[in-house]
């Protein structure tokens, strides 16, 4: 439960509601290293260097209180494995796969989805009530992810015909959703800072023995600049600066007035897949919009 609007300061609320702006940003970045990834550093590569560094800058950050509650560690040892499966591995590795084969535009629309997927499992896991009009966004923003995957055109759906960049974010988008759902009920004894730098080091166990097979077996990486600058820009940005505001403002403002972060991820990501890797925005992004944006608002309503 988030604290009460009397018992934060000011500067909290300002912060967290600049953070609705620009976390989308921070989080868009990683679309842009997914599209500039391939050639250049491997998925899983790329995922390992990027939550290392975040883990490391989060642990700076919080050594204090990993000190002092150090005993406390191994109980939520499980939970961190988890969570870092979900956030670091599938939400890391996957959309890194996935952009070699799909757009900036198309992986944006596709995450907006996520706070659809989470009120659905609400009302599925926790028996939270979805009334009608909830009920009826979830239905049109999962028509619109539908409508996107099949770019268009949904005879593909019964040939099986689904670009297998947008299959890959597709199982990131879901895993986000379970990511977001079992922060939220799994209490735990850290604060926000010191938690994530926990889940990153889960992440990093799951994420090695993949990063390993695929270095050795299937796409190795040769050390440059060029590699090292897209595992910093994901480390800082989208990793640690993305996350920590996420956590922040979930505590200030709430888990159903977070949501709409994810509201602008779709304007951001288009944003930047024309301007910077001249994708065209297609008929199919914008009426997969159409459905997404307006079912998300209608889902995510109290």
């Amino acid at each position: 439960m988030s604290p009460s609007p009397a018992a934060l300061r000011p500067a909290e609320l300002q912060l967290a509601y600049a953070l609705v702006f620009i976390t989308p940003a921070l989080w868009s970045v990683n679309y842009l290293v997914a599209r500039w990834a391939p050639g250049v550093i491997a998925p899983h590569a790329l995922a390992f260097g990027r939550w290392s560094i975040a883990a490391l800058l989060l642990a700076a950050l919080s050594w204090r209180e990993l000190r002092d509650k150090r005993q406390l560690i191994r109980a939520e040892a499980g939970r961190f494995i988890v969570l870092g499966a979900l956030g670091m591995w599938v939400c890391g590795a996957f959309v890194y796969i996935g952009g070699r084969s799909t757009s900036a535009i198309n992986i944006g629309l596709l995450y907006s989805a996520a706070p659809v997927l989470i009120a659905l499992a609400s009302a599925l896991w926790l028996r939270e009530r979805l009334g009608p009009l909830q009920a009826l966004g979830v239905a049109l923003s999962l028509g619109g992810v539908l409508h996107i995957l099949c770019r268009g055109d949904w005879a593909a759906l019964a040939r099986l015909q689904i670009n297998p960049g947008d299959a890959w974010v597709a199982i990131a988008v879901v895993c986000w959703a379970a990511y977001s759902l079992l922060l939220r009920a799994w209490p735990s004894a850290f604060g926000a800072t010191a938690r994530l730098a926990l889940i990153a080091a889960g992440g990093l166990v799951v994420l090695l023995p993949f990063t390993l097979w695929e270095a050795l077996a299937w796409l190795p990486t040769r050390p440059s600049w060029q590699a090292a600058g897209l595992v910093l820009a994901a480390a800082l940005l989208p990793g640690a600066a993305a996350y920590g505001a996420y956590a922040h403002m979930q505590r200030v403002l709430g888990a159903a007035r977070v949501g709409v972060v994810l509201y602008l991820g779709p304007l951001y990501s288009a944003l930047i897949g024309w301007s910077v890797l001249d994708e065209r925005i297609e008929p199919f992004h914008g009426l997969g919009a159409l459905l997404i944006l307006p079912g998300i608002w209608l889902s995510t309503r109290r």
